[in-house]
């Protein structure tokens, strides 16, 4: 909504009428990337995670 209202300056009937793929578009071409986008975590990374918070409590 920031972006779309405050950036953009877009009325909000406006912004409430874009698509996803329509903000996507907008944010590309203002930034030029997509802002915050990353690749996510490494397999490693996701394991230590995944142990450090397991889904199920561990019962030792």
């Amino acid at each position: 909504m920031g972006f779309g209202l405050g950036v953009l300056k877009l009325p909000p009937a406006e912004f409430w009428a874009m698509t996803p793929r329509e903000l996507d578009a907008a944010l590309v071409g203002h930034y030029g990337h997509r802002r915050g986008s990353s690749a996510g975590p490494s397999r490693a990374a996701l394991e230590d995670l995944m142990s450090d918070y397991p889904d199920q409590p561990v019962m030792e």
